[in-house]
């Protein structure tokens, strides 16, 4: 199967940038399941410095504002032909470690929410700890857009009972690290069935289980990540993985837009 990808971000400020610097997430890696066949970064009102490959595999492409300028805007394109590996997403490649993926973060701390779901999760094999890890924050934290905010930690959402699909990533993260199983934050185009416009990327999570390697699983959709999944970057949580951060100086009066379009070739 051939997904024809197009995601374009546009910044409008009120007042000029006098200087800027992004990084950029979302160029998808070729893998076991993926073969990017296309891609470019068309960019207005800005220039690209250069593109690297950083420690956790993830193409980035750092892109500088124009001076005094008002308007960026940023389109990335191409074509990714994939296949359905079950949720196998291959052995573990690169220079990152195996252990840094058992490290907590910030955001993937397991504490008093964490644990209480841990409780309930029999000791069994990985894959099967890892399955039902995923079905009861599927259970427990209600998928709910417009509830939570970026910064929010896996402990936050807990509380809250609610969350998006970043949320429910790292509470999985932050479990499967606490049953000492390497997990990590993928960040991703999903090709839906109602719609081809979309406004923002998926997340989903992948944890390393002994025979198989990293094993995908989307805990806000309860599945495993099928040919309609487009990894494109992986961390340790959602900072790694974003598809843009980066700082600024002046622009104030930031406006927003973003327009994802996934759609089957």
């Amino acid at each position: 199967m051939h997904l024809h990808i197009r995601h374009t971000t546009r910044y409008r400020f009120d007042a000029p940038v006098r200087y800027g610097l992004q990084q950029l997430r979302k160029t998808p890696k070729t893998g076991p399941q993926q073969q990017v066949r296309e891609w470019e970064t068309r960019i207005a009102g800005g220039r690209k410095e250069l593109t690297f490959t950083d420690h956790h595999r993830n193409i980035t492409e750092l892109i500088g504002f124009d001076p005094d300028t008002t308007e960026l805007s940023i389109t990335c394109e191409g074509r990714v032909e994939m296949t359905d590996t079950n949720g196998l997403a291959g052995p573990h490649r690169g220079p990152a470690p195996l252990w840094l993926y058992l490290q907590q973060t910030r955001a993937t701390r397991a504490r008093s929410g964490v644990k209480a779901l841990l409780r309930s999760i029999k000791p069994d094999a990985q894959l099967e700890s890892l399955h039902a890890l995923s079905a009861v924050i599927r259970a427990s934290v209600e998928y709910r857009t417009g509830v939570s905010r970026p910064d929010w930690s896996a402990e936050d959402a807990i509380e809250a009972g609610a969350g998006v699909c970043q949320d429910h990533t790292h509470i999985f993260l932050a479990g499967a690290r606490a049953l000492q199983i390497p997990a990590r934050y993928v960040s991703g185009y999903l090709m839906l069935n109602d719609t081809t416009v979309q406004d923002a990327m998926h997340a989903w999570a992948e944890a390393h289980v002994d025979g198989l390697g990293w094993v995908g699983f989307d805990i806000s959709n309860g599945i495993s990540p099928d040919a309609r999944y487009v990894r494109v970057a992986t961390g340790l949580d959602y900072s790694d993985a974003a598809p843009i951060s980066g700082s600024r100086i002046g622009g104030a009066g930031e406006a927003l837009r973003v327009e994802i379009t996934v759609a089957q070739q």
